[in-house]
């Protein structure tokens, strides 16, 4: 998954793409609390170090996403009083890919990380249930609830601890779609489609469907679709995908049923990830307020996305794109080949059943309801 102040949603021009490439649902009760904190300065201890951090995003240049994460990174040196200052870094300018960017930071070449969380699923088995997965929770208010009430964020946080990494928080960013060079009606359009996926548990479902899957990375999915090496892409929603020139190389697009973009990804999720030893070199008062910064950042992320979305569908239909939506029928049948993959994943190691397991509880609870014990009937965690 993209300069003006004027602007924080981007005003990246998709005409030319090679040249380019060169140059609201309720987010919840917790990141709407730390909206006002987003632009006061703390009040800083003088005798305390400046901080500098590094920190790249998987994020291309000149996209609206890269846009509106360079503007939260700069303003870090007032919000802090002078004692932290965050340089910003669009994907591939450190670190040359997703494996090298987790070494980066690791390691700490890069202080910081702003990848989608559940790119580390090969890592991290766990990472597939701290994103939005194929029929689960879909709103952005139910993750914020698990995260931040039910102790899912202590969770992710231990499980990045052995990786010598701090997960810092959460950040919203949309639901993925697909375009695709020709028309999907129905899941049985996707026997045979050539498709990128990010891989994990959403590879699998759609793979139970007939389609034969890749990952790639953001900024080579325009070159596949050019090309004909896929059929179709899933990445993020019409804003960064406008952005990075979709446009001009497909003419259909996949949403779910009314009222859902995504039946797959409908809470794509991305993070703050930090070394371990960069953090620890943070007073208490700074940690409070990257985290209450990256809570606020979710807020202003996750919105402005959503109002560059509604501008970009239109640029999308005019330029020729078509949209496509699923049905209810197909949105039941997808739930009936995700389900017992949920249970494959939550069954590769501990910490996947931990987490799985809060939200497995979260969903059957009638104030939710999205999971009843039929929908389980033979399913069993380790």
């Amino acid at each position: 998954m993209k300069d003006d102040k004027k602007s924080t949603i981007g005003t990246a021009k998709s005409g030319n793409r090679r040249g380019f490439m060169k140059s609201v649902a309720a987010i919840g009760g917790t990141a709407l609390l730390g909206t006002a904190l987003l632009g006061a300065p703390m009040m800083a201890n003088a005798k305390e170090k400046v901080h500098k951090w590094k920190i790249q995003t998987t994020w291309d240049a000149g996209t609206t996403g890269y846009t509106l994460f360079k503007e939260w990174c700069d303003g870090f040196e007032e919000k802090s009083g002078g004692k932290l200052i965050v340089q910003a870094f669009p994907a591939k300018s450190v670190a040359a890919d997703n494996n090298a960017l987790f070494e980066a930071v690791k390691t700490g070449v890069l202080q910081g990380m702003n990848p989608f969380t559940l790119y580390w699923a090969g890592k991290m088995p766990a990472t597939v249930f701290l994103s939005s997965y194929p029929a689960g929770p879909d709103q952005p208010a139910q993750w914020d609830t698990m995260f931040y009430s039910l102790g899912m964020l202590e969770m992710a946080r231990e499980i990045y601890a052995k990786q010598g990494l701090v997960y810092v928080g959460p950040i919203h960013h949309d639901a993925n779609i697909i375009h695709s060079k020709k028309p999907i009606h129905s899941l049985k359009d996707l026997k045979g489609l050539k498709l990128r996926v990010p891989g994990g548990m959403v590879s699998e479902v759609f793979q139970s469907f007939g389609a034969s899957t890749v990952s790639l990375p953001g900024s080579d999915i325009f070159p596949a679709l050019e090309k004909g090496t896929i059929d179709a892409a899933d990445y993020v929603g019409p804003a960064v995908n406008w952005d990075l020139g979709f446009g001009q190389v497909t003419n259909n697009i996949l949403f779910g049923p009314p009222g859902m973009m995504s039946i797959y990804q409908p809470v794509d999720l991305m993070d703050l990830t930090v070394n371990k030893r960069a953090w620890s070199r943070l007073s208490p008062e700074l940690k409070k307020l990257v985290e209450e910064q990256v809570k606020s950042y979710s807020l202003q992320h996750y919105t402005s996305i959503q109002a560059r979305n509604v501008e970009a569908l239109a640029k999308f239909k005019k330029a020729g794109s078509k949209v496509q939506r699923l049905s209810v029928d197909d949105l039941n049948e997808w739930r009936r080949k995700a389900i017992p993959i949920w249970y494959k994943w939550a069954n590769k190691d501990a910490d996947a059943k931990k987490v799985f397991k809060l939200q497995l509880d979260y969903m059957q609870n009638d104030i939710m309801g999205y999971v009843t014990a039929d929908d389980i009937k033979g399913l069993k965690l380790k």
